[in-house]
């Protein structure tokens, strides 16, 4: 594709398959490149540097998390709908969890997701501060509850970039945590019937996320019921 035809929507676009495909590790101009049938200096013409790239296909996926009409919905459900829906978007694209430690991350499409998240806990009833405080602590639990899939991930890729197999070390070596854990008593009663498998090696209990931001919505619900009595 030659440079006066490629445009910076298109690589950016290109950026996100591959870093879906292959990682922070993966991404490179000349790879990048080649799936644009383009060479590298074309795609530098564009976008001066990885940095640059990562930071714009990082803030372009932003825009698959879901705003909710605050006019036609109340702020619960507006909450748990954005946390969900951001929870589920990292999870398709794991190595944004990741970027967020290598990289410096800001641009339009997060800042509507933020402004918008604010709004919602003004709805709630906070003032200022306080909704910056209650979206600060959602996105602290959402990118926390992510970071399995993230781990699971990198870690299968890095033991297939090593010649390895993934499924054979990860079970390898959850075969030896659960004969450690079967050691303690409480980790005994929960770990009796596992099995030595690759499936949920990173994974938190069934439900956990939707039972931890049911606890923090709720905490917050109580806070505000309070200041009423």
């Amino acid at each position: 594709m030659p440079r006066d035809t490629l445009t910076a929507d298109q690589i950016v676009r290109a950026a996100i398959e591959l870093l879906d495909e292959e990682g922070l590790d993966g991404l490179n101009m000349r790879t990048l490149g080649q799936r644009l049938n383009s060479a590298a200096t074309a795609v530098y013409w564009h976008i001066k540097t990885k940095d640059d790239l990562v930071r714009l296909a990082g803030d372009a996926i932003w825009a698959e998390v879901e705003l909710p009409d605050l006019a036609s919905t109340d702020w619960r459900s507006a909450a748990t709908a954005m946390a969900t829906s951001l929870h589920a978007m990292l999870n398709r694209h794991p190595w944004l969890s990741q970027a967020f430690g290598s990289h410096l991350l800001y641009g339009p499409g997060k800042a509507r997701h933020d402004d918008h998240c604010l709004a919602v806990y003004e709805l709630a009833g906070f003032d200022p501060a306080e909704a910056d405080q209650a979206a600060a602590t959602v996105l602290i639990f959402v990118l926390g509850s992510s970071l399995g899939t993230a781990a699971q991930v990198s870690l299968t890729r890095r033991l297939s970039r090593g010649g390895k197999d993934p499924e054979a070390v990860i079970g390898e070596t959850v075969a030896k945590a659960l004969e450690i854990g079967r050691e303690f008593p409480r980790l005994r009663g929960r770990l009796d019937g596992h099995s030595a498998s690759t499936e949920g090696y990173a994974a938190a209990p069934e439900r956990t996320f939707e039972f931890g931001l049911a606890a923090i919505l709720d905490g917050f619900a109580a806070q505000l019921a309070a200041r009423t009595q």
